[in-house]
């Protein structure tokens, strides 16, 4: 019966610590997403500046006529 509950509280404290890596990550997830968040909200800011900027297109900008 011992041997029993050793492998129960062996089997839980397995369980204890994946649970804790586990939550680890996703908190370490969750931050990176908000970050991609703010970039993705201030490149989207950016373009509708640009897009709002009438400004004529340079020579670089222009594509060939044979496209």
């Amino acid at each position: 019966m011992n041997e029993a509950l050793e492998r129960v509280e062996l089997k839980v404290a397995y369980l204890e610590r994946a649970n804790n890596e586990l939550s680890d990550v996703v908190y370490g997830q969750q931050r990176e997403i908000e970050g991609l968040r703010l970039q993705i909200e201030l490149l989207k800011s950016q373009l509708d500046t640009l897009k709002q900027t009438d400004r004529p297109y340079t020579a670089e900008e222009e594509r060939p006529p044979h496209y």
